[in-house]
């Protein structure tokens, strides 16, 4: 009987410390998803900016980016969100990712040994563009009310700076992430 009250007592106490383990692993930010999302895909811009610098593309795409925009869009009014308002957040991403793009153009021309020899194909990359565009629509309207509420900025900047840290971004990483989440706090 104290071997059984003694395992029990041990199950019990490891379970109380695995569920702590994981509440401790999750992030308290309720915008943490929406960033860390945002962050996934600005990472993006490394190898889409590879594939263009191998291939001679462009790195400002608009019928890709107006597929992008129209693809959120729908995707908000799917979620009884307002489709401006996405269509700006989305603006934002996709200028940041850019921004990433031209400078690893711009460090290339002036160190072409850094360039890269190799990169993924471009509809692999969109293809994860588009899964994270997803996300994060799910995300602005699961977080609607507090990305138009008055405690929206003091939320945004705890998560910018959780992702920031766990990401480990450099400073590029962190004004593309800051410059693509500009504009969603909203207050009504």
């Amino acid at each position: 009987m104290v071997l059984v009250r003694t395992a029990t007592l041990l199950l019990v106490t490891l379970c109380v410390v695995a569920s702590q383990a994981v509440a401790a692993a999750q992030p308290a930010e309720p915008l943490y998803r929406l960033v860390d999302t945002a962050a996934q895909r600005l990472a993006i811009a490394d190898p889409v900016a590879a594939t263009k610098w191998i291939n001679g593309g462009p790195i400002t795409d608009r019928q890709r980016a107006d597929a992008v925009l129209d693809a959120v869009a729908a995707d908000a009014a799917a979620h009884g969100i307002d489709q401006d308002y996405v269509r700006t957040l989305f603006t934002d991403q996709i200028d940041a990712t850019e921004g990433i793009e031209y400078t690893r153009f711009g460090q290339w021309k002036f160190d072409s040994a850094t360039a890269p020899a190799t990169a993924p194909e471009l509809s692999q990359s969109r293809s994860q563009i588009d899964g994270f565009n997803k996300i994060m629509v799910e995300e602005v309207a699961r977080q609607w009310n507090l990305l138009h509420g008055p405690s929206c900025s003091s939320e945004l900047n705890n998560a910018t700076e959780a992702v920031a840290n766990a990401r480990q971004l450099d400073p590029l990483y962190r004004h593309a992430l800051s410059a693509a989440t500009r504009s969603y706090c909203r207050i009504i």
